[in-house]
């Protein structure tokens, strides 16, 4: 397998403008599809700054003091960019980001309140994994978001009270630009979900989703190893996971070959 790129500011770009150019794309699906919520985004010298409706995930913005020195007047520009939108404000800030973005966020009200392990391996090589025969892993059609959205909501079935919530995003994510959707399937019934979202040479891998009567039988595994090989075959080199620090879905990911690049700091003002 090729070597790991060192966790420096260079691969902190590559990385966050991967998930930021995701985010946008999904921004852009809301306000193709959902134009009463006002979904847009704005680059505000390198930050992206994305708008989905007030308490929504992407409601936030992405490489604040990474791709430019931060200011005051940049800030201004993002603050008033979700004031205007009676949106609070928040700002996914990887540590590799330029050393006065911390003091200036201090400065001005802003407090640390989730942390995130972004996660990365090198694509030139198939994940090796237990063999999955049963389970059959396809990309869905244009036609089947609803039924992809759907069985992502089955799989949160331990939290039903975020069913719409989740079918809303899953719809959203369905139409979303430079965007793969896949289920993987047991004996002919979708069993989980996972999707893919390219930029540049970037995989970002999410969507993860299994039903609960389908779990340990590997579809997560054989969703992973077919994304990552769509992922090869349309010319990325370099895989990406953003996962809750020291849970599930982190320790799954290092199993599976990728590394902690850095742990990012969220935060936030209302």
């Amino acid at each position: 397998m090729r070597s790991f790129a060192f966790s420096d500011s260079a691969l902190a770009r590559r990385l966050e403008r991967a998930e930021s150019a995701a985010n946008a794309s999904f921004v852009e699906a809301r306000a193709r599809f959902m134009p009463a919520v006002g979904a847009m985004w704005i680059d505000v010298d390198g930050t992206w700054a994305m708008f989905d409706g007030v308490g929504s995930p992407c409601t936030q913005t992405f490489g604040f003091g990474l791709f430019s020195t931060p200011r005051d007047d940049q800030l201004d520009a993002i603050e008033s960019f979700f004031s205007s939108r009676q949106s609070g404000v928040m700002h996914e800030v990887s540590p590799l980001a330029d050393p006065s973005t911390l003091s200036l966020l201090g400065a001005r009200g802003y407090l640390p309140i989730e942390a995130s392990s972004v996660m990365h391996r090198p694509i030139d090589a198939a994940i090796v994994g237990p063999s999955t025969p049963d389970v059959r892993v396809r990309v869905i059609t244009p036609d089947e978001v609803a039924m992809w959205a759907s069985a992502s909501v089955r799989g949160w079935g331990d939290f039903p009270e975020l069913g719409d919530f989740m079918r809303d995003i899953g719809t959203v994510m369905g139409r979303s630009r430079n965007t793969a959707c896949f289920v993987a399937e047991i004996d002919g019934v979708v069993a989980a979900t996972a999707a893919l979202s390219t930029h540049e040479d970037v995989a970002l891998l999410t969507g993860a989703s299994t039903i609960p009567d389908y779990r340990g039988r590997g579809a997560q595994n054989a969703l992973l190893q077919a994304r990552i090989a769509y992922a090869a075959s349309v010319g990325c080199d370099l895989a990406q996971m953003v996962a809750q620090p020291g849970g599930s879905s982190q320790r799954n990911a290092e199993r599976q070959g990728f590394r902690i690049a850095y742990t990012r700091m969220k935060w936030g003002k209302k």
